[in-house]
C-alpha cells in the first residue's frame, strides 16, 4: 500500500508559477513510476507529466512542455510538479499517482494509488 498527500495548490494570476508536492507513505516510492493528473470541471481527468523510478526519464503532456517539469527525491519520498509560466486553462484539481511498472504509463488506469487532489485555480 502507499498513501499519497499533495500540497501546493492554490489561486494565481496567469504567467504566475507554482510548485505541487506529493508525499509517499507506505512502501517506498522508488518501487514506482510517479505521474501528475488533472481534472478540470465537467472534464475527465488528464495526463499531465509522469517520472520513471529513478527519476532520471520523463515524459509529458504537449501542451505544458517546456512550462512544467516533474521531478522526484526518492530520498525524501517525494514527487515534484513545477508549474511555470500558468494559464487559465491549466485551473483544475491535480492529483499525484503512483503506478507498479517499469513504464512511463499515461493512462489513470494504469495507476493503482491515487492523493486526494490539490486545487490549481489560474485567473487571467
Amino acid at each position: 500500500q502507499v498513501q499519497l498527500v499533495e500540497s501546493g495548490g492554490g489561486a494565481v494570476q496567469a504567467g504566475d508559477s507554482l510548485r505541487l508536492s506529493c508525499a509517499a507513505s507506505g512502501r517506498t516510492s522508488n518501487a514506482f513510476v510517479m505521474g501528475w493528473f488533472r481534472q478540470a470541471p465537467g472534464k475527465e481527468r488528464e495526463f499531465v507529466a509522469v517520472v520513471s523510478r529513478g527519476g532520471s526519464n520523463t515524459y509529458y503532456l504537449d501542451s505544458i512542455k517546456g512550462r512544467f517539469g516533474i521531478s522526484r527525491d526518492n530520498a525524501k519520498n517525494t514527487v515534484y510538479l513545477q508549474m511555470n509560466s500558468l494559464k487559465p486553462e491549466d485551473t483544475a484539481v491535480y492529483y499525484c499517482a503512483a503506478a507498479n511498472t517499469i513504464r512511463l504509463v499515461t493512462t489513470p488506469r494504469e495507476y493503482s494509488y491515487w492523493g486526494q487532489g490539490t486545487q490549481v485555480t489560474v485567473s487571467s
